[in-house]
Order: C-alpha cells, then sequence, then structure tokens
C-alpha cells in the first residue's frame, strides 16, 4: 500500500480509524449528540445540583474517560492536532474529517499553505512538487510562467468536483492533484 512508505498522513488515518473500533460507543441521548458516551458522561455531572454528588460523578465519569483514552476506545485532540491531522490529510482521499475539523474556521478546510522543498518536471512538462510537510502534489492542468523552486511558497485550495489549485510564489492557479 502507497500510504505505508509516508508516516505523516498515517497519524492522520489512525484518528479516523478510532471511529471504526468496536469498544467505540456514541452517546444515545440524543441522536444529534457527537460526543462518545464516556464523554457525555462528564457533561451529564454538570446537571447535578447537590456539590457532593456532582463530584463523585465528575470524579467516576473522569476515571472512565481516562481509562478509555488509555485503551484507545477515545481519542481526545485539541484544535492545533486537528489542524494538524487536517493539513496532512488535505487532498488525500479518507473518510470524513468533519470529526477532526468541526471547530476549524472554513478557510481552514478549503485550503493549506506550504513550502516547496524540490519540483521536479516530467518529459510531458508538468511539475511534481514535494513540499517541506512531505506531501506531494502533481500538476495535472495549467501552466506556470517561473519554474517552481524549493523555498517558493504555495498555497492548495479545494475546487469544484473534488479537485484542487495551487498557486506556486504567487502565479496563476494550477490544477493539482496530491500523490501521497
Amino acid at each position: 500500500m502507497r500510504l505505508a512508505q509516508h508516516p505523516a498522513p498515517l497519524a492522520a488515518a489512525a484518528a479516523f480509524a478510532v471511529l471504526a473500533l468496536p469498544g467505540l460507543a456514541l452517546a444515545k441521548d440524543s441522536a444529534a449528540s457527537q460526543h462518545a458516551a464516556v464523554v457525555q458522561a462528564v457533561l451529564n455531572c454538570r446537571a447535578m445540583t447537590d456539590s457532593a454528588a456532582r463530584l463523585a460523578c465528575y470524579d467516576a465519569a473522569a476515571a472512565k474517560m481516562g481509562d478509555a483514552e488509555a485503551k484507545g476506545d477515545i481519542v481526545v485532540i485539541d484544535r492545533a492536532q486537528a489542524q494538524q491531522a487536517h493539513r496532512e490529510a488535505f487532498g488525500l482521499r479518507v473518510p470524513s474529517l468533519a470529526f477532526v475539523t468541526r471547530a476549524l474556521a472554513p478557510e481552514e478546510v478549503d485550503q493549506v499553505t506550504g513550502v516547496v522543498k524540490s519540483a521536479r518536471a516530467d518529459a510531458m512538462g508538468k511539475w511534481t512538487f514535494v513540499l517541506e510537510d512531505g506531501a506531494i502534489w502533481r500538476q495535472i492542468d495549467g501552466d506556470l510562467f517561473r519554474d517552481p523552486k524549493g523555498g517558493d511558497k504555495v498555497v492548495v485550495k479545494r475546487a469544484a468536483l473534488g479537485s484542487f489549485k495551487m498557486s506556486v510564489d504567487g502565479q496563476p492557479t494550477i490544477r493539482v492533484h496530491r500523490d501521497n
């Protein structure tokens, strides 16, 4: 499998695999709830009015949540980790990132920026870009006025019908495809 050669996307893919774990139970109180049962149990403690009962509830729920995280039944990530996972998987065909990206702004989900580590043209004059973060993007359409080089800044934006456009060092966009 091609992804096995590239560890960065595997980190993001591992987060997706957690959703498929058999022990992962979603809260059943509400069809709209997006919380794992152990997280919902902690949130439910807030409703208790008796201080001692609320503390006991929090202690028990936090212990269960800690155990679930240690066993890998849940994964807790912060905004920076969500941004990193999204960045590593941007342009790849992977399961939905909605659970990771729900806290990110639309502009954080629809584009990424990077720096060219290396670029080379094939026999047809189409460029392959290796970015500093390890992402490999291949030009599929369009023209560049200047040859790209290491250190050039790129912006890759989501385009129509699942395609992507890349601007290299401020040049007009070219259509690209993510290879890894």
